[in-house]
């Protein structure tokens, strides 16, 4: 296999990189990002650029993918933080999207494309199903956050692309990555020494370390065939006792207040958790299904989290 790498900056696009280096079967990894690249080792390349820019898509697909051979693409350029939005933001995580799939089509050698998304997709109702399989109702409020209506539309234009185009396409709806930098809002949440929560309220929460979710990666572009699975992580507990596992002080507070303490806090302290993102997932929960990854790709989670306190 000859793979190109977006987003190969990020802890995840890092984690993916290294497994795919040690893997005999993969000849060259192209790896691709907005940020200075300082690495280097056998079979790999780094070209920078800003896939925002067409011409950037352009060169990197039709220039550096084309002369490397490149056959399969994994897309892991997402804009993470929760605080920024606008149409800047947009056009990273959707408009770069569309760019790159394009490109992809036209080129011969490239069959495949990896576009690991987010369980955060997944509309979450008092009424809706406990556990969530991949043909569970997706978040359409128009009155979501940007966050959340962005993960959902480029999670829909990969989809859409199924069986319209010759690429096998993989999408990959992931536990939240609970390490920093991932842009996780549980992650920005246990950074606080007390953690509130809804009084009243304690859902269970199923998180995915780094290594696992790159182990699913991996698995989806060495994989045959197409379509869209959830990726589960080893450790599922109740949200009061994640928040003990991290060693901080549990308090539950009435709702209503805890969307504008959380702004304060994020006011003083630069912090991004936004109650506003999680409020569905921290009263209803919401877990996901990954029988269709255990038996399709062979995913199975094997590197629980390394909580602060057993």
């Amino acid at each position: 296999m000859r793979i190109l790498v977006t987003g190969a900056t990020t802890p995840l696009g890092g984690e993916v990189g290294r497994r795919l280096l040690t893997d005999p079967a993969v000849e060259h990894v192209l790896e691709a990002g907005a940020e200075p690249f300082l690495g280097d080792a056998p079979r790999l390349s780094y070209r920078r650029c800003d896939l925002t820019r067409e011409r950037a898509v352009h060169d990197l697909v039709h220039g550096d993918a084309r002369a490397h051979g490149v056959d399969t693409v994994i897309h892991l350029a997402l804009h993470r933080s929760a605080r920024d939005e606008g149409p800047r933001i947009h056009a990273r995580n959707v408009l770069a999207l569309r760019q790159l799939l394009a490109a992809c089509a036209a080129v011969p050698t490239i069959a495949r494309f990896v576009y690991p998304s987010s369980a955060a997709v997944y509309a979450l109702r008092a009424s809706g199903p406990a556990l969530l399989d991949e043909d569970a109702a997706l978040e359409f409020d128009p009155e979501a956050p940007q966050w959340i209506r962005d993960r959902v539309e480029a999670d829909l234009t990969v989809c859409a692309r199924m069986g319209m185009s010759r690429l096998a396409i993989v999408v990959l709806r992931t536990a939240e990555i609970l390490a920093p930098d991932m842009g996780s809002q549980l992650w920005d949440y246990l950074r606080s020494r007390v953690c509130l929560r809804p009084l009243g309220f304690d859902p269970m929460i199923n998180v995915i370390s780094l290594e696992d979710a790159a182990a699913a990666v991996v698995l989806a572009a060495g994989a045959r065939g197409q379509g869209v699975y959830n990726v589960a992580g080893a450790d599922t507990l109740p949200l009061s006792r994640l928040i003990a596992r991290w060693g901080r002080r549990d308090v539950p507070v009435p709702r209503p207040l805890l969307a504008p303490l959380y702004r304060l806090r994020a006011g003083a302290t630069g912090l991004e958790f936004r109650f506003d993102l999680n409020l569905r997932r921290f009263q209803f929960g919401g877990l996901i299904d990954d029988a269709r990854a255990r038996a399709d790709l062979g995913y199975r989670p094997t590197h629980p989290l390394r909580w602060p306190r057993p």
